[in-house]
């Protein structure tokens, strides 16, 4: 089945923060939601850290290019309707997902929004 979401993580040696982010997608009240981390040509533990999760993450491996290109192998490769950007080093507060799907589909007419 579609997910309405889906949660791009483009990583880069990340084995310092990368389960964190992770884990606070999982801790979402929102759950119809997929999880794409695109480990861009990573030399620490990253993509062991990625397969650790088993079908619950699904990880992309590519070769180093930066950020840019690893984000958009996995906006290529998504499958939901809304695509949300979490950067490996960063969390979501727990209502992030449902507050923002709750703002796009109440209001046709935005195409996007952020949050600091």
């Amino acid at each position: 089945m579609k997910p309405l979401v889906s949660v791009v993580i483009p990583v880069y040696n990340g084995t310092n923060f990368l389960k964190e982010a992770i884990e606070s997608v999982f801790a979402q009240t929102f759950t119809d939601y997929e999880i794409l981390v695109v480990d861009d040509g990573s030399t620490d533990g990253t993509w062991d850290l990625i397969q650790s999760y088993g079908p619950r993450v699904r990880g992309l491996h590519k070769e180093n290019g930066g950020v840019a290109s690893a984000l958009n192998l996995g906006i290529r490769e998504m499958r939901g309707t809304y695509f949300a950007w979490l950067s490996h080093d960063d969390l979501w507060l727990p209502e992030k997902l449902a507050r923002q799907v709750e703002l796009l589909k109440s209001n046709p007419q935005f195409r996007a929004c952020y949050t600091d």
